[in-house]
């Protein structure tokens, strides 16, 4: 197996790390960036011969489509906006391709190109890192537990080991793709409809052994493609953020100011977006590489052989000091890993664009957390 990772931030970082050596079927790893130093940084670091690095600026369509014949998947670790043109590269060049997504309106055009992806005979699968990700198919995992399926409550957050003021958070993703969560629109499933609620709404309280008081809210894209795929088999599924408590108070503070919007705002005829400035501020002034936490809930609540039944899944992962990768990036960049590997093992049920939950064996995907030390612990 060949295998492009696009984007040597953390994320292409993980994945690299993931397909060198927790992958002893791969033949080749290639890691791609705008910036060719940054590349050569992360190969240096894995210091593998089976690893290359190159220079591609990912919004060249035509240098993208050339650097992708040869391998047999591309995993794209770059923001979000250029996932739907990557994968019309990876139609015109017969390669798998899967993302980390974060954008419901990107992933259901990239699905819109089943029939050519098809045509292609290749797979396209978005949303394939932490949440929305892996957690699609642990839904999907534990929803089979079940005869009939009632309520899928889904809850994720990154968390720094030592929190810090003003925020108890630190950066360990875009910080694009962190703002985009916080500002739009959650896909959920009320009594049975398929349903948007605002972000930033709908706090409550939670609570993991070792952890001080914790809260969960609101936020857009966690549920990626879950409402379609339950739509008509459940009557609860949502999404929501965990964070230390007081955080979303704050951000949302800053979201009624008017700090998240991209509407100009003309200072001394300048014109600015307060988005573009928060996100400045946040990657100037919130730690970004700190020891981590992730922690994921999901519950279940059916029925099995006539009786109803509640399931947990806790999952608490931590930045690894052997490895020197964040819990973060074992979280997000390894389950694309392992889709990536799948899409070019031909282990996918059916080519085309498709979710994940409905094209990736979840008892499979899981066992292969498992080996990688991402453990479920059930009650």
């Amino acid at each position: 197996m060949k295998i492009l990772v696009l984007g040597a931030g953390r994320m292409g970082h993980g994945a690299a790390f993931d397909l060198i050596y927790n992958s002893p079927e791969i033949e080749a790893v290639t890691i791609a960036d705008s910036d060719f130093a940054k590349a050569e940084t992360v190969a240096a670091q894995i210091n593998h011969p089976k690893l290359q690095a190159k220079q591609t600026d990912v919004s060249d369509y035509a240098a993208v489509a050339r650097l992708m014949r040869g391998h047999d998947t591309a995993i794209s670790c770059v923001n979000y906006w250029y996932n739907l043109e990557l994968s019309k590269a990876a139609i015109e060049t017969g390669t798998n391709f899967c993302d980390l997504g974060g954008n419901n309106y990107i992933v259901d055009a990239q699905l819109a190109l089943d029939a050519a992806a098809k045509k292609a005979n290749i797979n396209i699968i978005p949303d394939c890192g932490l949440a929305p990700g892996m957690v699609s198919l642990l839904a999907m995992h534990g929803a089979n537990r079940f005869d009939e399926i009632e309520e899928i409550h889904i809850r994720v957050g990154g968390l720094p080991q030592n929190p810090k003021p003003p925020l108890d958070y630190q950066l360990v993703f875009s910080v694009e793709g962190l703002i985009n969560e916080y500002v739009e629109t959650a896909r959920v499933v009320r009594d049975g409809v398929i349903a948007e609620v605002d972000s930033m709404t709908e706090l409550e309280t939670l609570a993991f052994d070792n952890f001080p008081a914790l809260e969960a809210f609101q936020t857009s894209g966690g549920t990626s493609t879950l409402p379609e795929t339950f739509h008509g088999k459940i009557k609860e599924l949502d999404y929501k953020t965990i964070r230390y408590a007081g955080h979303c108070e704050k951000i949302k503070a800053m979201i009624d100011l008017g700090l998240c919007s991209s509407d100009d705002v003309e200072v001394e005829n300048i014109k600015i977006k307060p988005r573009q400035i928060l996100s400045e501020l946040l990657q100037k002034n919130l730690p970004s590489d700190e020891p981590d936490y992730v922690l994921i809930r999901l519950e279940f609540v059916g029925t099995k052989d006539g009786t109803r039944k509640r399931l947990r899944y806790d999952i608490v992962d931590e930045f690894d000091r052997k490895t020197n990768l964040s819990a973060m990036m074992r979280t997000t960049a390894f389950p694309a890993s392992i889709i990536a590997q799948m899409m070019a093992k031909g282990e996918v049920s059916a080519r085309g664009a498709t979710p994940q939950e409905l094209a990736i064996d979840a008892e499979k995907f899981v066992a292969e957390l498992a080996r990688r030390n991402i453990v479920i612990v059930e009650s």
